[in-house]
């Protein structure tokens, strides 16, 4: 669990896998802390697991049941179809940063080390966190601190950024903490450093786009019966998470048929989000916002083009 210590660990498999032969899909590997456990569970199931990263194939495990799909989960439903796997048995999203990304200070996803100001889920392609920084002006800036953030100062950080990059370039992280600093309200700094760094993440990756593309294709992807569970660590992820598992839309609106009878394609296995136990959050603190949702699959979509028979 050096790589990552994957939060909600047991529990969240424990909703996942209902049928040992069936198959699964992780579409967070990380360092395989979820994958090895479903694993676990399966007897002559199949698991097939994605990550963008290319450091989580350094943890790859070695299991005949096992293939991995290196690419984002945005693209869910053309790797099961290629791999013949769709639909499946359930599907399991450990949303955010895994421990690993953030304790590699190159990677430059903490404002606690120095390190390039980078953000990249996926090294090899993409704008970086320094593109973003360096190349947006002061609305766009403002705005994603806004949306991304909830900083209600977007926009006085976003003159900050602009007048520091002025003078010179922002390379590295601290270099952008510096930059904000005479921005941070004392008593509030690590919250606002925290919220500032998300939302330049959540930009750099298009986290919210691709999240909504995956969630939207776990309807069809799944077999009636099957489970939608999702780890999420922010209140935009949650939100969306819980709106799409309550309605089956991103709207969170249920729409029902001529006699009134609701169309949602999921019933509800956790009313609530379920929160780790003290326990595990002194163990592993990262754990402290993570909230589990877990929605099973009653009837097939029958909406527009997407229809199953």
């Amino acid at each position: 669990m050096e790589y990552h210590n994957p939060v909600l660990r047991q529990l969240s498999v424990d909703y996942l896998v209902t049928n040992p032969d069936g198959t699964y899909v992780d579409v967070t590997y990380g360092g395989g802390g979820h994958s090895r456990a479903i694993l676990e569970k399966l007897a002559d199931g199949r698991l097939i697991a994605f990550d963008q990263d290319p450091d989580a194939q350094s943890q790859l495990v070695e299991d005949e049941r096992f293939t991995f799909v290196p690419s984002n989960f945005k693209n869910l439903g053309r790797f099961l179809k290629y791999h013949r796997a769709y639909p499946v048995n359930g599907i399991l999203a450990d949303l955010g940063v895994s421990s690993h990304q953030f304790d590699t200070p190159e990677r430059g996803f903490s404002y606690r080390e120095d390190g390039a100001l980078d953000m990249r889920m996926n090294t090899q392609t993409g704008e970086s966190a320094q593109d973003v920084v360096n190349q947006y002006d002061e609305n766009a800036l403002s705005e994603i601190f806004y949306r991304y953030g909830e900083l209600s100062e977007g926009r006085a950080l976003a003159r900050r950024i602009i007048k520091a990059r002025d003078e010179r370039p922002i390379a590295t992280t601290q270099q952008l903490v510096e930059a904000v600093r005479p921005s941070l309200l004392r008593g509030k700094e690590v919250k606002t450093l925290s919220k500032i760094f998300q939302a330049i993440r959540i930009e750099v990756n298009q986290e919210m786009a691709a999240l909504e593309s995956f969630l939207e294709q776990t309807v069809d992807a799944l077999e009636v019966g099957g489970r939608l569970v999702v780890i999420s660590y922010h209140s935009l992820e949650d939100r969306m998470v819980k709106n799409f598992m309550r309605a089956g839309n991103l709207r969170g609106e249920v729409e029902k048929d001529f006699y009134g009878n609701p169309l949602t394609p999921f019933k509800l296995i956790t009313r609530k989000a379920v929160v780790p136990e003290l326990e595990e959050i002194n163990i592993n603190p990262r754990a402290r916002s993570a909230k589990l949702r877990v929605a099973e699959k009653i009837i097939p979509r029958t909406n527009g083009n997407n229809i199953e028979k």
